[in-house]
């Protein structure tokens, strides 16, 4: 769990009185409401759900009368039409609804997605040539195909049309299709535009029904799942398609998606957003990552209850299949920094190895980012030839960064948070050299850990869940509250789960609570019985025995008493020198006698695992130290009088050695 600055949230307690009398609702939903933005009893009223979001004409979309004209043709001349999709869950999704509403209108329908580790993303000339082979007369792309130019006039010269629906970012040439369908066009009038690939998909259905109705939305399942997965952020029309989708789920007759909530272990229990988030969407996406998305788009059409409960196991499989590579390559990824200590101090951590599973390594990025707190590209190399995933911080644009290594990548695109990349094995470090260039040349942010709101442990009770419930659904851009429990003092650390999670009992006064802490183990958990500590946490029901209790999960924990702005500025200074940047850091130059210290205790504990600012709390320093102890550690290491063990400790070598402290080179780099 990475160090990261909290931030509280701001709300305007006038407003969200005013919101909290006129809609009846708790003054504690009015605040979370207005801590996301909501300023009004109208705005209000559309968030909670009381009135429904704008809904957006289809025909509003760019080319939306074309792609409608030319499906219609399509259907009353009986030519085939090909939907040709995408391996991801919301390419799955869009695929699985486009093809079902097509076949449901009596089209000569077929779908195709491409197969990720052999094909690639989007259309290829291969799938047009499979495409043709197959009869196809019109080609229609669901999220993909806003960047496929070249390909759009390989299709003509076969004699075939395009329709493209997308909602990724187009480039300025768009391709020569009868209609190119993406609310991210520079013509594009709607106020909103962040749908999903399957919410544009969905705008195409409502455009040939000519309005929602009972047909159109039996297929917002689909669009919520799709929405869902690809991290859409869930404002206006998209919290209404995922909160009539998930209400649709609850009670879904598609056999496909019946199967995966059972073998999700989800049968029975009530589906949000965050169950689809982390239930149903994470099998979805594992049966394109571990092996053909086929099998997906297959699960979500089946008619067939033995077929669905087959494919549902087989997809179950992949995704148990899947989060045991990913834990094979995080734990790899892992020993790899550990054992090349100065990456620490880099400020992109890049990290390779060999036969990876490109499938993954995106999620074991993401892992990455949330342990250490930088941005991060995990790369898996194969042979001559690598490949990469890279995923960041809020501030830091990877897209950017990789930008500013062009030089040395062979393709790269994404987006701020999430990039891949491809490039030559041999220059991975040089990758890394550039990629941390780049960044000790810009503005680096701190990871951020935000705060709803504080609140005192005597008000956290099972009521505070029908408030948490009013703000579903919860997904990008309306996360699940964070409460702020400050100044408890850990009282008792119990290992669970076979001791890969931790329960913590907290005290405040005469308030205790216990709090789950998931994968952490005792042994890399730094807190001690005693410590004083504030926590970032969600609440989540639990139901034993009929009865309904609050949980308490920790989504991260600090010590109280270190003050912040002072521990981010010495982590600054430090990170400073340790780059070789211009600067007066003589408040960072720790003498003999501070540094001794530093050496006795890790000497008296036989080995130190933690971080420094831990270490500050154990030698009884404040954050004013913080730089100071970084210094008085890294000097130690250089001269080899503390070094790390295979485990990642800080620990003394097996020989005593006699060092003189001004021939380290963090010293000489201060006092130069």
């Amino acid at each position: 769990m990475s160090r990261k600055k909290w931030t509280v949230k701001n709300f305007d307690k006038e407003a969200a009185t005013l919101i909290a009398e006129e809609l009846n609702v708790s003054p504690y939903a009015a605040l979370l409401a207005s801590a996301r933005g909501i300023k009004t009893v109208e705005e209000a009223q559309e968030f909670f759900g009381f009135a429904e979001s704008v809904v957006a004409d289809p025909f509003d979309f760019p080319d939306m009368y074309k792609a409608v004209k030319r499906i219609k043709t399509a259907l009353e001349n009986f030519e085939r039409i090909a939907v040709y999709g995408d391996y991801d869950a919301d390419g799955v999704t869009a695929t699985a609804l486009l093809y079902s509403y097509l076949e449901m209108q009596g089209a000569d329908v077929v779908y195709a997605v491409p197969n990720r580790h052999t094909e690639g993303y989007g259309l290829s000339y291969n799938a047009i040539d499979n495409l043709s082979r197959m009869g196809a007369k019109l080609i229609i792309t669901v999220d993909n195909g806003i960047s496929a130019v070249d390909e759009a006039e390989y299709i003509r010269q076969l004699e075939m049309d395009l329709i493209v629906t997308d909602h990724h970012l187009p480039s300025d040439v768009l391709p020569d299709a009868v209609a190119v369908v993406d609310p991210h066009r520079q013509d594009c009038i709607l106020s909103f535009k962040d749908y999903a690939g399957v919410g544009v998909a969905y705008k195409l259905i409502c455009a040939l029904e000519g309005e929602e109705n009972e047909v159109t939305d039996s297929f917002l399942d689909l669009a919520a799942i799709g929405t869902i997965a690809d991290v859409m952020p869930l404002h206006s029309e998209n919290r209404s398609i995922v909160r009539r989708g998930t209400a649709l789920i609850n009670d879904s007759d598609r056999l496909g998606i019946q199967a995966l909530v059972e073998v999700a272990g989800l049968d029975g229990k009530p589906i949000k957003s965050g169950t689809v988030a982390f239930g149903l969407s994470p099998r979805i996406n594992a049966a394109g990552r571990i092996g053909s998305a086929d099998r997906a788009i297959k699960l979500l059409l089946t008619e067939d209850y033995d077929e669905a409960n087959d494919l549902a196991n087989e997809i179950n499989d992949d995704n148990v299949l899947r989060q045991q590579t990913e834990q094979e390559i995080l734990n790899d990824a892992v020993a790899l920094i550990d054992s090349n200590p100065s990456w620490k101090y880099d400020r992109v951590l890049v990290v390779s190895g060999d036969g990876w599973h490109d499938g993954v390594i995106g999620i074991v990025a993401s892992r990455l980012v949330e342990k250490y707190g930088k941005p991060t590209v995990v790369i898996t190399v194969d042979g001559d030839a690598a490949k990469g995933s890279g995923r960041s911080i809020d501030g830091f644009s990877l897209y950017d960064a990789l930008c500013a290594c062009d030089a040395v990548l062979d393709h790269y695109g994404g987006h701020t948070l999430a990039a891949g990349l491809s490039l030559d094995a041999d220059k991975i470090d040089a990758f890394r050299k550039a990629i941390n260039d780049y960044a000790d040349k810009t503005e680096f942010p701190d990871p951020v850990q935000n705060i709803d709101f504080k609140i005192n442990p005597s008000c956290v009770n099972v009521e505070l869940l029908d408030v948490i419930e009013l703000l579903e659904p919860f997904g990008a851009g309306n996360p699940q509250p964070v409460f702020g429990l400050y100044n408890m003092t850990l009282t008792d650390i119990t290992p669970i789960g076979s001791g890969k999670h931790l329960r913590l009992t907290l005290r405040r006064g005469d308030t205790t609570h216990n709090a789950v802490l998931f994968r952490m183990t005792q042994l890399d958990f730094p807190f001690v019985v005693g410590d004083v500590v504030d926590i970032a946490a969600t609440f989540d029901s639990n139901e034993y025995l009929g009865q309904i209790r609050l949980n308490i999960l920790v989504r991260n924990i600090k010590l109280h008493d270190m003050d912040e702005d002072v521990l981010f500025a010495g982590m600054r200074q430090f990170n400073s020198i340790m780059h070789g940047e211009n600067g007066s850091f003589a408040s960072a130059l720790p003498d003999r006698e501070f540094i001794a210290r530093v050496y006795k205790f890790v000497r008296g504990n036989g080995k130190w695992r933690y971080d420094n600012e831990m270490l500050c709390k154990r030698l009884g320093l404040s954050a004013q130290d913080y730089a100071k102890v970084s210094v008085a550690v890294e000097a130690l290491l250089e001269l080899g009088t503390l070094v790390y063990d295979g485990d990642g400790n800080l620990t003394l070598p097996q020989e005593n050695v006699k060092v003189n402290l001004e021939d380290a080179p963090v010293i000489k780099r201060i006092k130069g």
